[in-house]
């Protein structure tokens, strides 16, 4: 990959999802080029053009994602979730979706979801079975990759998770993230606040057991190691990560392997990190960041600038600063007010490539 200079000259690239070898050649092309793709997640069709609206913008590709939250509010908040029956069927509306506006947007766009700890994972089995029909189907599956978040288990019982999920993916060639070690703080209802401050950090070793357990498996599969990440928002400095871990990771796996920088890496709670540490994680091999907290700040941070400058227009159907009798419905349309949410968005997506060096990627 270090031999292409564009993202199109990727063999067998092309717009909208893509899937199986094309989504990992994307990966080994930012890993030689140094730079990382932000995954952001997205909970509606609003957001999900928000974040392919920047894509198309910075000319790169870009990577959306499903949490199990996030998926249960794209079906809407009102179904039964018992089996997570609600987040499946939101997560299946919610690619296709994806994949029926994407293309249009003229960038690549791998199609994700996040953290599935060990009690999810039955949304986990309701995805891959979607993927599966889809296979049979279209010769590739719906979604680009899945995320394990086995982290809370015994590293033992979460690698042997990970190998028994990788050995059915790889029959759809899908790529698989797992996580080793634990990203503090809290995120989409999962709170690991109170975990000891040695889980923050990940061994050599323990990463290296991942790689040497589901490498003869298949290639496709990235590593969230934990080096001090914490979920949610934190002032710049507060997060004591330590990037240069993620060199220690790679130099121990090269020396066992026999390969330079054999790890494909991925970088959870970045929300306060410092631009010299995002670089340096990038520089190690980091292939991808999600990007979660920032952005649902930037979203409704265009709703209340809206209201703000807005409020006198906003404050009844009929009655306003220019008249008692006028209407205020080009106000509070929601499309009104959700575009605005979708411009702030857009900005902070955009912004996010920039810092991980991800722009332009797609010029030809």
């Amino acid at each position: 990959m270090a031999s292409c200079n564009s993202v199109w000259d990727i063999p067998g690239i092309k717009a909208g999802v893509v899937t199986g070898d094309v989504a990992w050649a994307i990966l080994e092309f930012a890993k030689a080029k140094k730079f990382a793709i932000p995954a952001f997640n997205v909970t509606s069709s609003s957001t999900i053009v928000a974040v392919l609206e920047a894509a198309k913008k910075i000319n790169s590709p870009i990577m959306i994602q499903f949490s199990q939250g996030g998926a249960q509010f794209m079906a809407g908040k009102a179904l039964d979730n018992a089996g997570q029956a609600a987040s499946i069927l939101g997560s299946v509306a919610g690619a296709h979706f994806v994949r029926a506006i994407a293309p249009s947007y003229g960038v690549p766009v791998i199609l994700h979801s996040d953290h599935c700890a060990k009690k999810l994972l039955p949304w986990f089995d309701g995805m891959l079975e979607a993927d599966e029909a889809y296979f049979k189907e279209h010769g590739e599956p719906l979604f680009s990759s899945h995320m394990l978040d086995l982290s809370e288990e015994p590293d033992d019982e979460n690698i042997s998770i990970c190998k028994k999920y990788l050995e059915r993916m790889k029959a759809i060639n899908q790529i698989l993230e797992m996580e080793i070690g634990i990203t503090g703080g809290v995120e989409d209802g999962v709170d690991n606040s109170g975990v000891s401050k040695d889980k923050l950090y990940s061994s050599p070793q323990d990463v290296y057991k991942v790689h040497e357990a589901l490498s003869p498996i298949s290639e496709k599969f990235t590593i969230a190691a934990a080096f001090g990440n914490v979920h949610g928002v934190y002032k710049p400095g507060n997060v004591k990560l330590r990037p240069e871990l993620l060199v220690d990771y790679q130099k121990f796996a090269a020396e066992k392997t026999g390969k330079e920088m054999p790890l494909f890496l991925v970088f959870h709670g970045g929300s306060g990190s410092e631009m010299h540490e995002i670089e340096a994680a990038i520089d190690a091999g980091v292939v991808k960041m999600n990007v979660d907290t920032d952005t649902q700040w930037a979203y409704w941070e265009g709703v209340l600038k809206f209201y703000k400058a807005k409020e006198g227009y906003l404050q009844g159907q009929i009655g306003n600063p220019e008249g008692e009798d006028k209407p205020n419905k080009s106000y509070y349309d929601p499309r009104k007010w959700l575009r605005e949410a979708e411009g702030t968005m857009v900005a902070r997506v955009a912004e996010q490539c920039k810092m991980l060096r991800n722009t332009d990627k797609c010029a030809k």
